[in-house]
């Protein structure tokens, strides 16, 4: 095989892996009125959907480059495709059981794939790093908003209506399978600066580690609640079903455009405290948007979006802005994800409690918009230009996102 149609169908892997990493789980909010109906489900229980993934990614990424270092790169990424299309299968089964295990199962798979996605990057494309992860962020974008915008007209294009729509997201990882499997020759350990290697404990008892955790943890925790309640929330707005899928994929498409800005310009800047500020005060004026003016839905729809997408963008180039070599990012990385991702696991759930209580999105959106506050108070701190060993400015130094 030519080495450019080699490069070629490597790329078109990777970019196939990045859309697996986010579709089948955003695709779902779409479709919650529709399960919570079909399956009699509470608000509260609807919100799990989204919480559990994040559940699996906070307890299986600390395992994911044990598994790569033990059976390879290559392996482990086609394990993780196979898992995700097992978790859309068993989850589009159509009982309520079935709902819950197919999602934990999936999110299983996605976390792996989230953590040796961007070892991958670092072993092919070591020069242009920043570049591809911009091109793999607007990929996973991109798939959110395309699975997002399909969802509800699946679901009615159906008999099975809600489990024909979950089930057709089968598709993205066969598809990927199929153009992995020239790879499979390969078994390449991860990186060094990507394995979860154990010597973190410098990194754990730092509080620019902390602030730079909690700013990713925060952005998660408020972008997981307008992912999973968009829809709900614009449809009591009274949006349609197929109005509300539609700028639900907005938001998934606004939230991968800062990864073509931002990326680029990081590492230039002396520090990124103004632009953590500013990005996360986005994210609370389109909030309070929202709640206030549901009429412009669709211009606070892609506020959030891109002031959420580039606080996500801004807090993975922290782990490499913040440490001081290949092995203290890995230790922050993990520590920013298992924390992050607990932090995030609490909001979906806890949004819809709230909503079943009061009957209305005016509490927890007031709750979102704190949120914001407090995203924007941790970002002054972590996007001061210093490194945790505090010897030297790190505005100047190479952006690697490694989480």
């Amino acid at each position: 095989m030519k080495r450019s149609t080699q490069s070629g169908l490597l790329i078109a892997g990777i970019l196939l892996i990045a859309a697996n990493l986010r579709a089948p789980i955003t695709g779902v909010a779409p479709l919650l009125s529709m399960l919570s109906e079909s399956l009699q489900l509470s608000t509260t229980q609807a919100g799990l959907l989204t919480t559990l993934p994040l559940l699996a990614f906070a307890i299986v990424s600390p395992i994911a480059s044990y598994l790569a270092k033990e059976y390879g790169l290559e392996p482990s990424i086609m394990g993780a495709l196979s898992i995700i299309a097992l978790g859309i299968l068993i989850r589009s089964s159509g009982s309520v059981t079935a709902l819950y295990l197919g999602t934990v199962i999936l999110g299983c798979g996605i976390a792996i794939g989230n953590v040796l996605l961007p070892s991958l990057l670092k072993r092919d494309f070591p020069a242009r790093i920043a570049t591809f992860t911009a091109v793999y962020a607007l990929t996973m974008g991109v798939g959110s908003a395309i699975g997002s915008a399909v969802a509800v007209p699946l679901a009615q294009f159906h008999d099975n209506g809600w489990a024909f729509s979950m089930g057709s997201f089968i598709v993205i990882p066969l598809l990927s399978m199929a153009l992995w499997l020239p790879q499979m020759r390969n078994h390449t350990q991860p990186s060094e600066d990507t394995r979860g290697l154990p010597r973190g404990g410098k990194v754990w008892r730092s509080p620019l580690a902390w602030q730079v955790t909690f700013f990713l943890g925060f952005n998660s925790f408020i972008s997981y609640i307008i992912i999973g309640w968009l829809p709900t929330i614009l449809i009591d707005a009274g949006y349609s079903a197929s109005q509300a899928g539609a700028m639900h994929g907005l938001l998934q498409l606004s939230t991968a455009i800062p990864g073509l800005l931002l990326i680029p310009v990081l590492g230039r800047l002396k520090d990124q405290r103004g632009l953590a500020f500013s990005v996360s005060a986005a994210a609370m004026l389109s909030i309070l948007g929202l709640l206030y003016l549901p009429q412009l839905a669709m211009l606070w729809t892609v506020i959030f979006g891109f002031g959420a997408g580039a606080g996500l963008i801004l807090g993975l180039s922290f782990i490499s802005l913040r440490t001081d070599n290949p092995h203290q990012a890995a230790a922050l990385s993990g520590m920013s994800q298992s924390v992050g991702y607990l932090l995030a696991a609490t909001g979906p759930a806890l949004v819809g409690s709230i909503y079943s209580v009061t009957n209305s999105w005016e509490t927890p959106l007031a709750l979102c918009a704190s949120a914001c506050g407090l995203c924007a108070l941790f970002g002054l701190y972590a996007g001061r230009g210093l490194t945790i060993n505090g010897q030297q400015s790190a505005g100047s130094e190479k952006v690697i996102v490694v989480s």
